[in-house]
Formats: C-alpha cells, sequence, structure tokens
C-alpha cells in the first residue's frame, strides 16, 4: 500500500479508501454507486486489514457449501465494478462480451453428452478470482450443456456431481495431488453469468506448464485491466 494513501482512511468514504491521495474522486463514481452494503463494507476496508483465504480455508467453506462468504480483496473489487461498468456500457451484457471475447462461441448447443466432446467445454481463469493465497490458482471450467438440478434444493443431483468429479478426477486431480484440488458450482443466486453454464476449479500450488497447456495460454481479465485510481 502507498503511503500517501495510508493515514486516516477510516474516515474516508468507502469509494475512496485505498486510492491514492491524488486520484481520490470527490463524488462516488458511477461505478461503485450501486454497490450494495456487503460491498461497501468490504470497499471501505484497507488492503492492509484484509485477509486472504488460506486454502484449508476455502476446503473448509466448500465441504460447509458456504460459498455466499467468498470475497475479492478490497482494491480487487473495486476494479472488479469498474470493469463490469465499463463492460455493460461497451458491450451490452456480459455474456456477450464472454461468448464472444473469451469462449469464442457462436451458440451453446452441445454436440455430445457432458465431457465427451472437448469443443463443448472451455477452461479459462477466473477474469476476477478471490482474495485468496497467491499460490491458489481459480479456474472457471465453461460448458455448452446444462447439468442436472434438484427441483426442490436448486442444488446439483448426485448423477451431475459424480459426471464433474469424475471430469475433474480426470483432469486435474490426476496431474497433481489430489487434496491440492476442489471445485464447487455456485447457487444461482450468485451467479455472475446465468445463461452460460460452467463450475468452479480451485488449484494449490498448481504447475505453471500444466496451467498453460489446461487454458491454452489464458490471461485473466483482471491482469490487463486498468482502472481509473491506477492509469
Amino acid at each position: 500500500m502507498s503511503a500517501n494513501n495510508a493515514p486516516d482512511q477510516s474516515r474516508l468514504p468507502y469509494w475512496q479508501v485505498n486510492v491514492p491521495i491524488d486520484k481520490r474522486p470527490a463524488e462516488c463514481p458511477d461505478f461503485l454507486a450501486d454497490a450494495n452494503e456487503k460491498d461497501r463494507g468490504i470497499l471501505a476496508t484497507p488492503d492492509s486489514q484484509y485477509h486472504r483465504f488460506t486454502w484449508p480455508e476455502l476446503k473448509e467453506l466448500i465441504r460447509t457449501n458456504r460459498i455466499d462468504l467468498f470475497q475479492r480483496k478490497p482494491t480487487d473489487l473495486r476494479r472488479y465494478k469498474e470493469y463490469m461498468f465499463q463492460l455493460k456500457r461497451e458491450h451490452g451484457s456480459v455474456m456477450d462480451f464472454v461468448m464472444k471475447e473469451r469462449l469464442h462461441w457462436n451458440d451453446l448447443q452441445a454436440k455430445g453428452a457432458p465431457f465427451t466432446i472437448p469443443s463443448d467445454l472451455k477452461i479459462l481463469y477466473n477474469d476476477w478470482p478471490y482474495g485468496i493465497d497467491k499460490r491458489i490458482v481459480h479456474l472457471v471450467v465453461w460448458t455448452k450443456f446444462p447439468f442436472d438440478e434438484d427441483t426442490e434444493t436448486g442444488d446439483l443431483t448426485a448423477k451431475a456431481r459424480k459426471e464433474i468429479d469424475d471430469y475433474v478426477n480426470e483432469t486435474f486431480r490426476s496431474k497433481m495431488p489430489a487434496e491440492h484440488v476442489i471445485w464447487f458450482k455456485n447457487w444461482a443466486s450468485l451467479k455472475t453469468i446465468h445463461a452460460i453454464e460452467h463450475f468452479h476449479v480451485m488449484l494449490f500450488d498448481a504447475d505453471k506448464d500444466f496451467l498453460k497447456v489446461i487454458t491454452n495460454a489464458d490471461v485473466a481479465m483482471a491482469d490487463k485491466f486498468v482502472g481509473s485510481a491506477e492509469d
């Protein structure tokens, strides 16, 4: 954290926290105006006070299905909200952008049964990962095929869970220690993109060459985007 924006951050409005003095906006930027109570609390937290999730903590949250507790580092959340604001303004919708610019898919018509046709899925980096230990890699597996869900709970059926777990075993756990691989699927209420099926995979201390191959040398948008507080 810069020495310029360290003092007295507790007295700043949430939209000025973690922003260097010479870049602090006098009024709340449009991209932060709709921040909910949870996001405002995160944005008002200095990065120096933020605790990154450890691998054991992530595993426990996923085991107990408390994925709603995941959150981004404050400055990453600020950049994420600015990025999403610009993306929607320039591309119309997040789905259009993901389909055209990230997945390079023209349609969502699966050519075969789940996990049988390579072109029916794609592994990319999560563009805006949570505030996690830097040794943890967050990937998203996008699919053209849906997964069966329990109509009462909204959770995956046992059959769908086995299909995903078998794929994760073959694709990831066969290439690295099994205890260094976890996966989860967001609840519908937590999804940013509803129309394109996907689930998340997290890897601890994964080999960089393996990651390059599995993602086809993908680069997360968070590593490309420059926000207004940075330029």
